[in-house]
């Protein structure tokens, strides 16, 4: 997802290209998702901005905006894999959208490409504005166009005077920008947000509403930078921990802003730089030999350096794990990110729901029904089986210790074992007796009888040197059929 640095990209562009110039046209495509969760539509938003003068553009974090002449102005949010591209102008495209490169938006070792197809590909609107003089100097035509291909973008209108945009929402929600309000997120101003949150560091970097702009990539860097590990609890760090924290936050987000988020301007000892050889022959490792590996933390992939990133408090423990005293805990199901929106939205979008299958692997249907099964019946014929109204057992559940009582009172006859192992009376399990049984009446259409339970035993201990003999009434099993012979269901 672009971060800090890759709105800034965005928000450079911007005011290259568009600052001080009328919107001569604007073309919007429908987007019930981009638009729409927005509390827009493209048709307003085209009607609002066509015409207008471009007076400024900015960011707050991984918002940016382009504010005009008289209200309303744009807000608006790149989503997963949103970007903004200029006819006829080289662009960096982030590695998500058209071209592919590196998370930080740029392609290691190419040039930017321009755009051939115009209008571009997902484009959701398109400006235009034409050749006029701006500042007495001539400029010429130019058209931008916002693009997305997974439709997580947000795009909005805000009506409201333009130096008070930051004021309303969705901008008064989200946390200050570590790079532009450098004066609010001071080191005080830190130390105090992680003692009154007891969540993963990580989780409150990622948090929109605590920090504008720092995605995963950038709280991986910065914990790096600090030395902390991700899923240590944000209350527990020494004060001295919470100024390498803070030293690493300001540096890291302004070196990203500064660059526009070109990775090739990055020191080359940045974890950003080498932490994308996950599952790649050679990769994992910095160039001092320390390995990477990468865990989980707040749903989110993490990237740390282990030999570095020490484990000093009560930490938040991945799947399977127990924290500091041995007792399990459950990971946080919360995701931290306030863009947990889109990535439900990805999710939606991107995951077909998948076929749920019955055991072994066969295709559910509406209303299963069991094959009859020719089964023998007391006196050694055959007899057709009806199928159950219940769901059918799997035929390898046949095979398991559960006791069957088909099995304990097959009989063929002739002397022949019919059982393959010996169970005594007492040693049955009543529960599994009380399944067969129901199952047996069932078959009859009749109600469940008190003597149910001793079906069981009764069928199997006549392996017993000592068959027990008894003048009752037997209940009716599975693969028997009623008779005159057999007393009926009461």
């Amino acid at each position: 997802m672009p971060e800090i640095g890759e709105v800034a990209h965005t928000v450079h562009n911007l005011l290259t290209h568009l600052l001080r110039r009328t919107i001569t046209k604007c073309t919007a495509t429908p987007d019930d998702i981009v638009y729409g969760k927005a509390g827009t539509t493209a048709e307003a938003f085209a009607a609002a901005v066509q015409g207008r003068r471009v007076t400024g553009a900015a960011q707050q974090g991984k918002y940016f905006y382009l504010t005009f002449d008289r209200p309303p102005h744009a807000v608006m949010h790149l989503g997963m894999t949103g970007w903004v591209v200029f006819r006829g102008v080289a662009n960096r495209y982030y590695k998500q959208g058209l071209e592919k490169g590196d998370e930080s938006g740029g392609e290691e070792g190419e040039e930017a490409k321009k755009v051939e197809e115009w209008p571009p590909k997902y484009a959701k609107f398109v400006l235009k504005s034409e050749k006029e003089a701006v500042d007495g100097e001539d400029r010429d035509e130019v058209e931008a166009a916002f693009i997305d291909p997974r439709r997580l973008a947000r795009i909005r209108l805000v009506d409201c005077p333009a130096e008070d945009i930051r004021q309303h929402s969705p901008l008064k929600e989200n946390g200050p920008d570590p790079v532009r309000d450098k004066d609010i997120v001071t080191l005080d101003w830190l130390t105090a947000l992680l003692a009154r949150k007891r969540v993963p560091v990580k989780a409150l970097l990622l948090n929109q509403a605590n920090l504008s702009g720092i995605g995963n990539w950038v709280a991986d860097e910065i914990l790096y930078q600090a030395h902390l590990h991700p899923e240590q609890y944000s209350n527990t760090f020494a004060p001295a921990q919470i100024l390498a924290l803070h030293t690493a936050l300001l540096g890291v987000c302004a070196i990203a802003v500064e660059t526009l988020a070109d990775s090739r301007q990055f020191p080359e000892t940045w974890l950003m730089k080498h932490r994308w050889g996950k599952g790649k022959k050679g990769g994992n490792v910095l160039p001092s030999g320390e390995e990477i590996v990468h865990i989980t933390v707040g749903g989110r992939t993490s990237a740390i350096v282990p030999s570095v990133q020490k484990k000093t408090g009560e930490v938040e423990v991945g799947e399977g794990g127990a924290r500091r005293g041995g007792r399990k805990r459950k990971v946080v199901a919360k995701q931290e990110d306030s863009d947990e929106e889109e990535d439900k939205e990805e999710e939606e979008e991107e995951e077909k729901p998948a076929v749920k299958k019955p055991r072994g692997g066969k295709k559910a249907t509406a209303e299963p029904k069991p094959k009859p099964v020719a089964r023998k019946s007391r006196a050694g014929k055959k007899t057709k089986a009806e199928p159950e109204d219940s769901e059918p057992e799997e035929p390898e559940d046949e095979d398991e210790d559960d006791v069957k009582p088909a099995a304990a009172k097959k009989l063929s006859g002739r002397g022949k074992k019919t059982t393959t192992k010996r169970v005594k009376a007492d040693e049955v399990n009543h529960d599994e007796a009380d399944e067969a049984v129901a199952g047996a009446e069932a078959e009859v259409d009749g109600p469940a009888e008190p003597a149910a339970e001793e079906s069981i035993p009764a069928a199997k201990s006549r392996k017993v040197a000592t068959p027990r003999k008894s003048k009752e009434v037997k209940p009716v099993l599975p693969g028997e059929r009623t008779s005159g012979r057999t007393a009926k269901a009461t």
